[in-house]
């Protein structure tokens, strides 16, 4: 059985305050600054430690509201695990992290990180999060999770989405808890529908994992800590059947992958065949304020910001792709996770969740690294219908 004491948020309290590694991603500086200063600007409560080289940040140095963290090198986008996890021991991405290190332990009055954002390698960013932070108690393995649109007009949060590519049943469980804790304390859903992505919908259908963790799944939600809903379908996530679906890191990842391919192919179908003849041109000429809100309907840069849930700190994802709109969607999606108490509400349901089923969780520590896939940067934001 778990026994733990509930984690404090000062944020919810004052001022939010994020560390960003402005370094990292494709475009560095001159992507995350354009968003810092954007993000500033809608958020009069918030406070950003921008960690960098300092002569690459030196326009930010004037800026309200902000400081400037050294560091002194980059984790590039191909560095391997290693390189970032110990050679690169002054990276702006390690540097940014060691914020939220330092926050949990801050006196009361310094000026600690609630969160923080990156744009860097996906690997290494989990890698090297998990080494400084530590995963919360009853938790095994950090979990990447983030959004997918659905046709209801809402989204759907999936996890895991690369961090892990083998699950034990026990694991799946832990995911599902944290996804309900992030649904709820960002999207202000209470008792969000949770699905086990499967082949089927029925009890008997899928692997032993599977049919594992949803015996484990259904205790929990008679055990009234979950809401779990049942087995659900890969076109479920975009039917919006559920607001949770849990999956490993290797399904999520395949999934995520297939769909944003198929969103691809879908874009350039409906441009070509706007653009075949005159007529078909005069027609997308008409239809032009559709296909505008069509596009904002579906932009992927809405979506960017995905948690790595499951840590002693938050930690946003950012696509190392993302120009500076779509990171300053990341910035907003851990200003609300620090405001909406996100951690304390992850710890909070899990150890409520593990003392109702004692011996559930798998503290085996042969099975304590992720296995960090080959997901790239799709597994930080969820472009699957995206144009």
């Amino acid at each position: 059985m778990f026994v733990g004491t509930t984690m404090t948020n000062s944020a919810v309290r004052g001022v939010v305050r994020l560390a960003v590694d402005c370094m990292g991603g494709d475009h560095g500086p001159s992507v995350t600054l354009a968003a810092c200063q954007a993000f500033l600007e809608a958020h009069p409560d918030a406070e950003l430690l921008l960690v960098g080289r300092p002569d690459a940040l030196a326009e930010a140095a004037a800026w309200p509201r902000c400081t400037i963290v050294p560091a002194s090198e980059v984790v590039a986008m191909d560095d391997p695990v290693e390189v970032a996890l110990r050679r690169k021991k002054d990276s702006s991405m390690r540097v940014a992290i060691q914020q939220l290190k330092v926050a949990n332990g801050a006196a009361e009055g310094e000026a600690p990180a609630h969160a923080c954002v990156s744009a860097g390698n996906t690997g290494a960013l989990m890698a090297v999060a998990r080494y400084l932070l530590k995963t919360l108690e009853g938790i095994d393995r950090p979990a990447i999770a983030s959004v997918m649109p659905n046709q209801l007009g809402g989204f759907t949060t999936v996890l895991d989405l690369g961090a892990n590519v083998d699950c034990t049943a026990e694991h799946l469980l832990q995911f599902a808890v944290m996804g309900s804790a992030l649904v709820t304390a960002v999207d202000g859903r209470n008792e969000p529908r949770v699905g086990l992505l499967n082949i089927g919908e029925e009890v008997i259908k899928g692997n032993e994992t599977i049919k594992r963790a949803g015996e484990l799944l259904r205790a929990a939600a008679a055990a009234n800590h979950l809401n779990f809903h049942g087995n659900v379908e890969g076109n479920d996530i975009f039917k919006g059947v559920v607001d949770v679906v849990v999956c490993d890191g290797f399904v999520g990842n395949v999934a995520l992958k297939t769909a944003e391919g198929l969103a691809t192919m879908m874009t350039t179908f409906i441009r070509q065949e706007f653009g075949r003849n005159l007529l078909t041109k005069l027609a997308a000429l008409v239809a032009l304020p559709v296909l505008h809100q069509f596009k904002k309907r579906v932009d992927h840069r809405r979506l960017n910001g995905a948690a790595l849930l499951g840590l002693r700190g938050l930690v946003f994802k950012s696509h190392g792709s993302a120009d500076a709109f779509a990171f300053e969607q990341a910035l907003r999606r851990a200003y609300d996770a620090a405001r909406n108490r996100l951690l304390d509400r992850v710890h909070d349901q899990i150890i409520a969740t593990l003392q109702a089923m004692p011996g559930s969780a798998s503290q085996d520590p042969s099975q304590g690294q992720p296995g960090v896939c080959g997901a790239g940067d799709a597994v930080a934001t969820a472009a699957a219908t995206v144009a």
